[in-house]
C-alpha cells in the first residue's frame, strides 16, 4: 500500500477526511487481514492481534475510523454511520490495488463487527472469509456505552426512531418511523444477515456486558453462509482478544483463517 492516509471519497458524508492507516506487513503474505476496530479505540490496540496473525503468515492493515485515533474528525462524532463503511471500502480498494492476487480476510470487533457486517453486505465477494468478535448486533441490558452512543447518533440522523421491534415494516404506520428504523445500523445488520454467504466466524464472550452475546447468536443463526461457526467463551468479557485466555481465542481465529486460505508456497 502507498504511504500516507486514506481519503474518504467525495460521495461520503465525511468526504475529504483523512483516515490514518496502520500496517503490519510480512514478506510474501498468504493473505491480508483488514481490521475494523471498535468504538472509542484505535488500530494500535490490535498490535498483539496483528503480531499473532503475522506469525501465521498474514499481513495486516487497519484504519482508525473517522473521529478515532489519529484520523481526522471530532472524537466520537460521525455525521452518519455509513462513513465507517466508506472508510472500510476505501481501505479495501487500497489493499486490492497493492495485492491484486492475494486473498483478503476481514476481522471486526464490537462496533467494528457491526461495521464489518455492513461492509460485507456490499463487498463480501472481495473476501475469502471473515470473523467478528463481540459484534454489536443487539444491545446489552442495561444499555452499554456502545448502545448509548449509537442511540445518540440515531437521535441526530433519525430523531424519531425510538424503541422498536425487529420487523421494520411492523414498527409503525408512520412511514417516517419505519424509515428511521431501517436506518438503524444494528437493525440493518440483523435484517441483512441472510445476505451473507462467505465463510463466517463469530466469537463472543458469554459474560460480555457491552454487546449482548445474543447478538452474536442472532448473526450466526441468520447468516446465509453455508460455512459458519460460532464460538462462545465461558466467563470472558467483551474484549476477548485482551482476556487472560487470549492465546486460545487468537488461536481459534488463526485456525479459522488457515482453513480458508492456501498455505504459503
Amino acid at each position: 500500500m502507498s504511504e500516507g492516509p486514506i481519503l474518504l471519497p467525495m460521495a461520503s458524508a465525511g468526504a475529504g477526511a483523512r483516515l490514518h492507516v496502520t500496517r503490519w506487513p510480512v514478506a510474501m503474505p498468504r493473505a491480508i487481514v483488514l481490521i475494523a476496530h471498535g468504538l472509542f479505540e484505535h488500530a494500535g490496540r490490535y498490535a498483539h492481534v496483528a503480531a499473532r496473525l503475522n506469525g501465521a503468515g498474514y499481513g495486516v492493515v487497519a484504519i482508525d475510523h473517522l473521529g478515532h485515533g489519529r484520523s481526522d474528525g471530532t472524537r466520537g462524532f460521525v455525521p452518519a454511520f455509513s462513513v465507517y463503511r466508506d472508510g472500510m471500502d476505501a481501505l479495501l480498494a487500497e489493499v486490492q490495488a497493492e495485492w491484486p492476487r492475494v486473498p483478503l480476510l476481514l476481522l471486526g470487533h464490537s462496533m467494528g463487527g457491526l461495521i464489518a457486517v455492513h461492509h460485507l453486505l456490499e463487498r463480501q465477494a472481495a473476501y475469502a472469509a471473515a470473523a467478528v468478535s463481540g459484534p454489536a448486533i443487539l444491545p446489552a441490558a442495561p444499555p452499554s456505552a456502545l448502545t448509548i452512543w449509537i442511540s445518540r447518533l440515531l437521535a441526530r440522523v433519525a430523531p424519531r426512531l425510538g424503541v422498536v421491534a425487529l420487523d421494520g415494516d411492523g414498527v409503525s404506520r408512520d412511514p417516517a418511523v419505519v424509515a428511521a428504523y431501517k436506518s438503524d445500523p444494528m437493525a440493518a445488520a440483523r435484517e441483512g444477515a441472510a445476505q451473507l454467504a462467505l465463510p463466517l466466524l463469530v466469537q463472543h464472550g458469554d459474560a460480555d456486558r457491552m454487546a449482548a452475546p445474543a447478538g452474536g447468536q442472532y448473526l450466526f443463526d441468520h447468516a446465509g453462509s453455508a460455512d459458519k461457526r460460532l464460538l462462545r467463551y465461558p466467563g470472558l468479557f467483551h474484549e476477548i482478544y485482551n482476556e487472560p485466555e487470549q492465546a486460545q481465542v487468537l488461536s481459534d481465529l488463526v485456525a479459522w483463517f488457515d482453513a480458508h486460505v492456501p498455505q504459503k508456497a
